[in-house]
């Protein structure tokens, strides 16, 4: 009876403690928490190195990491002649060595290794690995110094070489600016953990501002083969997010998100930035009242200089508020280097220069590089030269002199035929030869050559008009800005049709400038006045767009009669169950308004225009977008054609060239003006004459 008692007893004190223990739902999970591995694959195709080459690999720290382990995980093979103990492998992080290894020809020279990499070596954000080999394939043969200049002592890296860097991520503490930070963070971005949200059945204002937000986060993605998606809030769809952007007007924001917003502000006079949820699921909620001060926020979310700016969780927007960024310009003189660049070594050194051009200026006429630069004066002149290149392909060298060693300039024309528009790369590469190079050692030192800071790119640009993909994303964007642009959407707004959207304007968000032009959404009843001044983006099929259906005949792949099948053309011979399950892009003359174009983004099924969407959704599948209409299947099969007659490049007139050149146009403006004066003073000097004739006739 006794131990009963006790047994019960003890049963009771149980039940008591654990009826005072938190459950286990109750407890805050943050987001990314524990240890976790962001892996970046060497980049490219294979890497090979000759002799004493070096290759460099850049991969990134993100700045809310606390690193805790950096592997470099190497697999590659080295020639099978390679003389293991001559031979050496040297690896250094952002320029500092680290470790050094002789590379075994065992195996057939293929090896894999991992090695631990100082994260005190670290910087934030971009870091380089410098990957440098040594490899000696002859014997010295007891000759007074050692060379080894043949092709077979190679090394190649192939491209499952990676750095994996293991961190566990801080608390977010540092507000809005903290949380946009790691909205567009690699790692969260990469593994689909962030995600801008609206309500189910946007309105056409949350999706503006919705979509100038995405936008935003998209300019500063760094991962040109992963975007940021966007969907209707709901709980399967934030369930498994780190981060969430909530765009919503004010009544359709959750109850569980809205009960924490600030009560302090009339949200029919303001518009709110709050972050709320920062130790679970951290949203970002932008909402207001009022349709006009929703899109103004959604504009400044966009804006990644405002937004870093935002040390606290709530920013307050008024009607007075200033959110757009300044208007970009585009400056005809580049400069290619700040401060001056220095290239040290013996034989081929280079230096490449990005330059940025909006998508649809192109390299127009009479474009030229001045080059000032230095270089030792012991190098064997007879061999040595200076290149340069713009993306890759040659455009100018020069052979070095003894004489010029202090101060060399080189001016090239920029040749006309090569279709340069966008963004593209200008290489400077020195052939430093060295006298009696036999026997000289390298020290990496020596020689030198040193590119000066008035070494400049002279542009004049021109607007790419025509509507193909090969200019895409023009029409949408120009000189950066959204560029009249209206959505129209399906009767039925389905995942599939959100992730559409979404794919198209993380590209363009990618290629924006800044977070002014405009953006207007609408169903598929609008009016042809709202579409005639715009470029237009329709998204659906037949059925269930009635601005695809009412321009079918307009399309290079048109439906059949009851929408349920594309036909076949000129281009393409399509069978019917294959035709209803291709996916399009189309890119036409606006059936609305001169001078507009219109991109169909169509498919007999939702499922099937979404796979074609991704292919304007990064770069890395723009490539396969050329020519004026697309066709994706299933199987991945992409076919790019063009319709529209080739008419040739047209030559500019002589007058859009002059207007082009700011130089030549100011010239023809004071010689204009120069006659103008000669005219104008031989009209007072004939009407004087004039009139002491007449005074002396009256005489």
């Amino acid at each position: 009876m006794m131990i009963k008692k006790q047994i019960m007893l003890l049963t009771l004190c149980l039940a008591l403690f654990l009826s005072l223990l938190p459950p286990a739902s109750a407890a805050a999970v943050l987001p990314g928490a524990g240890r976790l591995t962001y892996e970046t694959s060497f980049t490219g195709t294979d890497t090979a190195l000759s002799g004493g080459a070096a290759s460099q690999q850049f991969f990134t720290v993100m700045d809310y990491w606390n690193v805790e382990d950096v592997k470099i995980n190497l697999h590659f093979q080295v020639s099978q002649i390679t003389r293991d103990q001559m031979s050496s492998i040297t690896l250094s992080l952002n320029g500092i060595p680290f470790h050094s290894f002789r590379p075994s020809p065992a195996n057939n020279g293929e090896q894999i290794i991992s090695i631990t990499a100082p994260k005190g070596f670290l910087k934030k954000d971009s870091n380089t690995l410098t990957l440098q080999g040594d490899l000696k394939t002859a014997a010295d043969n007891n000759q007074v110094c050692y060379v080894d200049n043949s092709p077979d002592n190679w090394l190649h890296f192939f491209n499952t070489s990676s750095i994996a860097v293991t961190y566990s991520t801080k608390a977010l503490t540092g507000g809005i600016s903290d949380f946009s930070e790691r909205f567009s963070g690699i790692d969260n971005v990469k593994s689909g953990k962030s995600l801008i949200t609206v309500p189910a059945g946007a309105s056409g204002a949350e999706l503006e501002a919705a979509t100038y937000a995405l936008s935003g986060f998209a300019k500063e993605n760094a991962l040109t083969d992963k975007t940021i998606g966007m969907l209707p809030y709901r709980e399967d769809t934030v369930k498994d997010k780190n981060a969430v952007v909530l765009v919503a007007m004010y009544g359709r924001v959750p109850a569980e998100l809205k009960q924490q917003l600030s009560t302090e502000e009339d949200l029919g006079t303001h518009a709110l930035i709050q972050l709320v949820n920062k130790d679970s699921r951290p949203v970002l909620v932008v909402t207001s009242q009022d349709e006009s001060l929703l899109i103004k926020a959604g504009r400044m979310a966009a804006s990644t200089e405002l937004m870093s700016q935002l040390a606290g969780d709530l920013k307050v927007i008024d009607d007075a508020a200033q959110v757009d960024d300044p208007a970009g310009s585009i400056s005809s003189d580049v400069t290619l280097t700040e401060s001056g660049d220095k290239l040290s070594g013996p034989n081929h050194r280079e230096q490449t220069y990005f330059v940025a051009l909006p998508s649809n200026r192109s390299i127009a006429d009479a474009g030229r590089i001045s080059l000032d630069f230095r270089y030792a004066g012991n190098l064997d002149f007879s061999r040595s030269l200076v290149t340069v290149s713009i993306n890759g392909t040659p455009i100018g060298s020069k052979k070095l002199a003894k004489e010029l060693a202090n101060g060399d300039t080189l001016t090239l024309a920029v040749p006309k035929n090569l279709n340069i528009s966008g963004n593209f790369s200008v290489t400077v590469a020195f052939d430093l030869e060295m006298e009696n190079a036999v026997c000289t050692p390298n020290t990496e030192q020596m020689p030198w050559a040193y590119i000066d800071k008035e070494s400049l790119l002279h542009l004049n640009t021109k607007d790419r008009t025509d509507l193909l993909f090969n200019n895409y994303p023009y029409p949408f964007l120009r000189d950066g800005i959204y560029n009249h642009v209206a959505v129209v959407l399906p009767q039925e707004m389905d995942d599939y049709a959100y992730q559409s959207l979404a794919n198209v304007f993380n590209l363009l968000g990618q290629y924006s400038e800044g977070n002014t032009g405009d953006i207007h959404y609408y169903t598929d009843e609008v009016s042809a006045d709202n579409l005639k001044n715009n470029n237009i983006l329709a998204v659906g099929s037949y059925q269930n767009n009635r601005v695809i259906r009412d321009n079918n005949d307009k399309l290079f792949f048109r439906y059949s009669k009851d929408g349920t099948t594309f036909v076949s053309n000129e281009k393409m011979s399509i069978e019917e169950q294959y035709g209803s399950a291709i996916g399009t892009l189309q890119l036409v003359e606006s059936p609305y308004g001169n001078g507009r174009g219109y991109m169909a983004v169509t498919a007999v099924n939702a499922e099937d225009y979404y796979l074609a969407s991704r292919l304007i959704a990064s770069e890395k599948d723009k490539w396969k977008v050329f020519g004026d209409a697309v066709v994706a299947d299933k199987d991945g099969n992409v076919s790019a054609y063009r319709f529209k007659t080739d008419t040739g490049a047209q030559q500019d007139s002589a007058l859009e060239q002059i207007v082009q050149r700011s130089d030549v146009l100011s010239f023809v403006v004071a010689v204009v003006l120069v006659i103008a004066l000669v005219l104008v003073a031989l009209l007072l000097l004939l009407r004087k004459h004039m009139k002491k004739r007449g005074d002396r006739r009256e005489t």
